[in-house]
């Protein structure tokens, strides 16, 4: 508690320091403006009486940044006080007695911009001196009391509480910002300075008409007052990073409260900078120019992160149309070498009867389109009936039921897979008679694995893999040869095959069974 007392004095005494410091500053702001106004359209005349003005502004600030530094806040306020009031009413006079004579000599020539800028010095010159002769009470307070000025001391305390709640867990560019200040003078100038910088501005009085106009424009950046009435910059700060739409929203954090925690509490809570009043224009340009910066680079790496996802998507969906998903896994996971031993399988390949001299006699481009529309249908197949595609080797295509993840049915699969095939080819009609394929089946244990570093390709080997080879060179147009061991493993369900005891080459004397 004592923590958060501190805190809010110390920001209680900015508030109050801040009613003198912001009037003289406005006060030197405009006056720079109506000079460089005048410069561009005229009266020249007038410009001898605006650089006294001019001059007056600068003498003023002097005056108070000087006091400022040298005193210090006491009991019963600033003990200098009386002092001060006294040594700011030359400048002040001068400031006052030539704006005033500059609109009566050139109310006929001077700008209504102008002269309007003329008029809030004159007001804010005034309200100065108001402030000055009303005393500024900076006593120490409680957070739970009322002071006299019971507006500050509820700003200053909801600050203190803000900081204390500590929650768990370069090229110029031209930006559309948001200036988010109680103060008219303090907005009004910062959208008239960022406009001649070419930046597009909209400003708003406090954190919750900000927070209104937020959900409705787009931003590039937001200035935000830290001390503000219904909702101080910080709590402004917490509640736009926390909301989906409006955390990428880059925040500079403006006061003129010179206290470090304050500072780290802002940077902790997602602003891109914090800036002390009285702000010096060169200083923000720089800021305002590093934040768009730095937002342009994010904004890059977001796309070229973005640019890398969608690649590697590309590329990981590549290599599951080429391997198979489980063994793509095991790439992932660092597996260098890719070989299984299976100990049960069953091996289908099947071929196109006499698509050799139906290739000699059609265009290429017409038996590449047939033989891949014919090949992608097969590969549903495969897909629907669980079966892995290992390749096609010019007409023939070869596929394996039990590998890589072992099945207890993978015979049956296989002869429904190839069933399915038949059936496929039935349909293929094309420019000549409709083509038919001969399909051969074995089982038995293989090796299969991930072979090459260019081109690479997921096969099997072993002597299953050459047997089904045999069933399918030996088999019939549009029926189903399986070896013996395929046979057993159907069990009982084509017990009506036609059986055949073959002379195969390379193997002997082998039975076969076509399946009806």
């Amino acid at each position: 508690m004592a923590q958060s007392l501190d805190i809010g004095h110390r920001a209680y005494v900015a508030r109050i320091v801040q009613k003198i410091v912001d009037p003289a500053q406005a006060i030197l702001s405009y006056q720079e403006l109506v000079i460089e106004e005048v410069r561009e359209a005229g009266p020249t005349d007038a410009l001898p009486d605006l650089e006294r003005v001019l001059c007056a502004a600068r003498d003023l600030n002097a005056l108070i940044r000087r006091f400022l530094d040298e005193e210090v806040p006491g009991a019963n306020g600033f003990t200098g006080h009386a002092l001060l009031r006294h040594d700011l009413r030359t400048p002040m006079n001068a400031i006052l007695g030539y704006s005033e004579m500059i609109i009566e000599d050139f109310a006929d020539t001077l700008s209504p911009r102008t002269t309007g800028d003329i008029s809030r010095i004159i007001h804010e010159s005034r309200n100065l001196l108001q402030q000055m002769d009303a005393g500024t009470d900076i006593s120490p307070f409680d957070l739970g009391e009322k002071s006299e000025n019971g507006l500050d001391a509820t700003i200053a305390a909801n600050l203190a509480r803000t900081i204390a709640a500590r929650p768990s867990g370069l090229i110029e560019e031209t930006a559309r910002i948001l200036v988010v200040d109680d103060s008219a003078s303090n907005r009004d100038l910062l959208a008239r300075r960022l406009g001649r910088e070419g930046h597009a501005v909209v400003v708003a009085s406090s954190g919750k008409e900000a927070l209104r106009i937020l959900r409705t424009q787009e931003f590039d950046l937001a200035l935000a007052d830290v001390l503000m009435p219904d909702m101080n910059g910080i709590e402004l700060l917490g509640r736009l990073k926390s909301d989906a739409h409006l955390r990428e929203i880059r925040v500079i954090m403006i006061s003129g409260l010179k206290d470090d925690e304050a500072v780290i509490r802002c940077i902790e809570a997602g602003a891109e900078d914090y800036l002390q009043k009285p702000i010096d224009p060169i200083l923000l340009r720089a800021r305002i120019t590093a934040c768009l910066e730095r937002s342009r680079w994010r904004d890059r790496e977001k796309r070229y992160l973005a640019q890398i996802e969608f690649e590697k998507d590309r590329a990981d969906a590549l290599l599951h149309a080429i391997l198979p998903r489980q063994v793509v896994n095991r790439l992932a996971n660092g597996e260098e070498v890719i070989a299984d031993r299976i100990d049960m399988a069953t091996i289908v390949f099947a071929d196109i009867v006499n698509f050799t001299g139906f290739a000699a006699r059609t265009p290429a481009a017409a038996v590449v389109q047939r033989l891949g529309d014919l090949f992608s249908r097969f590969d549903e197949l495969a897909d629907q009936y669980g079966v892995e595609k290992i390749k096609t080797i010019g007409d023939a295509y070869m596929a394996a039921a039990g590998l890589p993840d072992p099945r207890p049915d993978h015979a049956l699969a296989a002869v429904a897979f190839s069933k399915a095939l038949l059936a496929e080819m039935a349909k293929d009609i094309g420019p000549e008679p409709p083509l038919s394929l001969r399909i051969g089946i074995n089982t038995g244990p293989v090796i299969a694995g991930l072979i090459g570093r260019k081109r690479f390709v997921y096969d099997v080997w072993g002597h299953t893999v050459n047997v089904a080879s045999r069933m399918e060179s030996y088999g019939i147009p549009g029926r189903i040869k399986v070896s013996q061991s395929t046979f057993e493993a159907l069990g009982a369900r084509f017990a009506d095959a036609q059986q055949e005891v073959m002379q195969i080459r390379g193997i002997g004397k082998y039975t076969t069974y076509v399946l009806s």
